[in-house]
């Protein structure tokens, strides 16, 4: 973990008090802390940091949820991986979603945050737009994997190409996308780890449908944005499923309820304060669609319509 994140950084099982985390150092590489520990000033847990990653989910003992377990699997780490990388080893399958996501925001300078980060991908992007960016996912598998790009600017993994069968890719990170300039940390969307009023850039990508709770996602995603100056990057397929998410917490695709109707409809009723969950309202500055691709196996491929809006404050 850089210490360049401490300051921002809030006790998660505190919120939505924040209370300040304090770092002990066991092992440490210039400004990179490869093991210590985050013990909270107010209820003293403790948080570890193991391989330079930090754990911060708000529970004491860090559970992974049953829905969550699918996201720990290789196989599903191997379909990330490509759908995140592909383009940067030519694959002529690959799509170009993340750099066209990016082309939706400014540059700007202070922090920015990427929210269900995965296998870092847009991480990497935003480190072209701002002067910092945390990345952050609640699968340690993504996280430890992106971080060892982090680390290593380069990774080899599996590809499964079917059942069984992998072909052995390498995945190299390009030299303008700065590694002193990005961090992976685990943590929960729901209750994100940050100080209010922190960053420039926000942006929540293909995460709110995957969640037991999207409406304080969304809540914790304006709180931790600058009040002024922010720029908010949304996007989703709203593929809603009782087995994430009970469906009276569904931000859209039911006919009865707060939240009836179309989640694209929703969440700008939501992110522009119409609702009054949010106060003072996003302006909402651009809206589209862009699919995104997924490779389960090289038969086999995910097409998902994602709707994003981009929001400023």
């Amino acid at each position: 973990m850089k210490k360049e994140i401490l300051d921002i950084l809030a006790c998660p099982a505190c919120l939505p008090e924040e209370a300040e985390l304090k770092l002990e150092i066991f092992d440490a590489s210039g400004s990179d802390v490869i093991f210590g520990e985050l013990r909270c000033k107010a209820c003293s847990k403790v948080f570890q940091i193991t391989n330079g990653i930090a754990y911060l989910l708000p529970e004491s003992v860090m559970k992974i949820g049953r829905s969550q377990y699918r996201y720990e699997s290789g196989q599903v780490l191997s379909s990330y991986l490509w759908s995140h990388y592909a383009d940067l080893w030519g694959d002529e399958d690959a799509s170009d979603t993340y750099a066209r996501w990016a082309s939706h925001l400014p540059d700007t300078s202070g922090f920015a945050l990427d929210c269900g980060c995965a296998v870092g991908r847009f991480s990497f992007e935003l480190s072209l737009k701002s002067d910092f960016v945390v990345g952050f996912d609640y699968s340690r598998s993504f996280i430890s994997t992106a971080r060892r790009l982090l680390v290593d600017r380069t990774f080899v993994f599996p590809l499964i190409e079917e059942g069984k069968i992998v072909t052995e890719k390498r995945i190299m990170l390009p030299d303008k996308w700065e590694s002193v300039r990005v961090e992976f940390i685990v943590a929960d969307a729901m209750k994100p780890p940050f100080k209010h009023d922190t960053f420039s850039i926000v942006t929540t990508l293909n995460l709110v449908d995957k969640l037991p709770r999207p409406l304080d996602h969304l809540k914790e995603v304006d709180r931790v944005a600058r009040k002024k100056g922010a720029h908010l990057l949304f996007s989703d397929p709203f593929s809603w499923s009782g087995d994430v998410c009970p469906e009276e917490h569904w931000l859209g695709g039911t006919e009865t309820g707060r939240y009836k109707g179309f989640g694209l409809d929703n969440v700008r009723k939501i992110l522009s304060g119409e609702d009054g969950t949010v106060t003072p309202g996003w302006n909402i500055k651009t809206e589209g669609s862009l699919w995104w691709k997924i490779r389960n196996h090289r038969n086999h491929f995910e097409l998902i319509r994602s709707h994003f809006i981009r929001a400023e404050k």
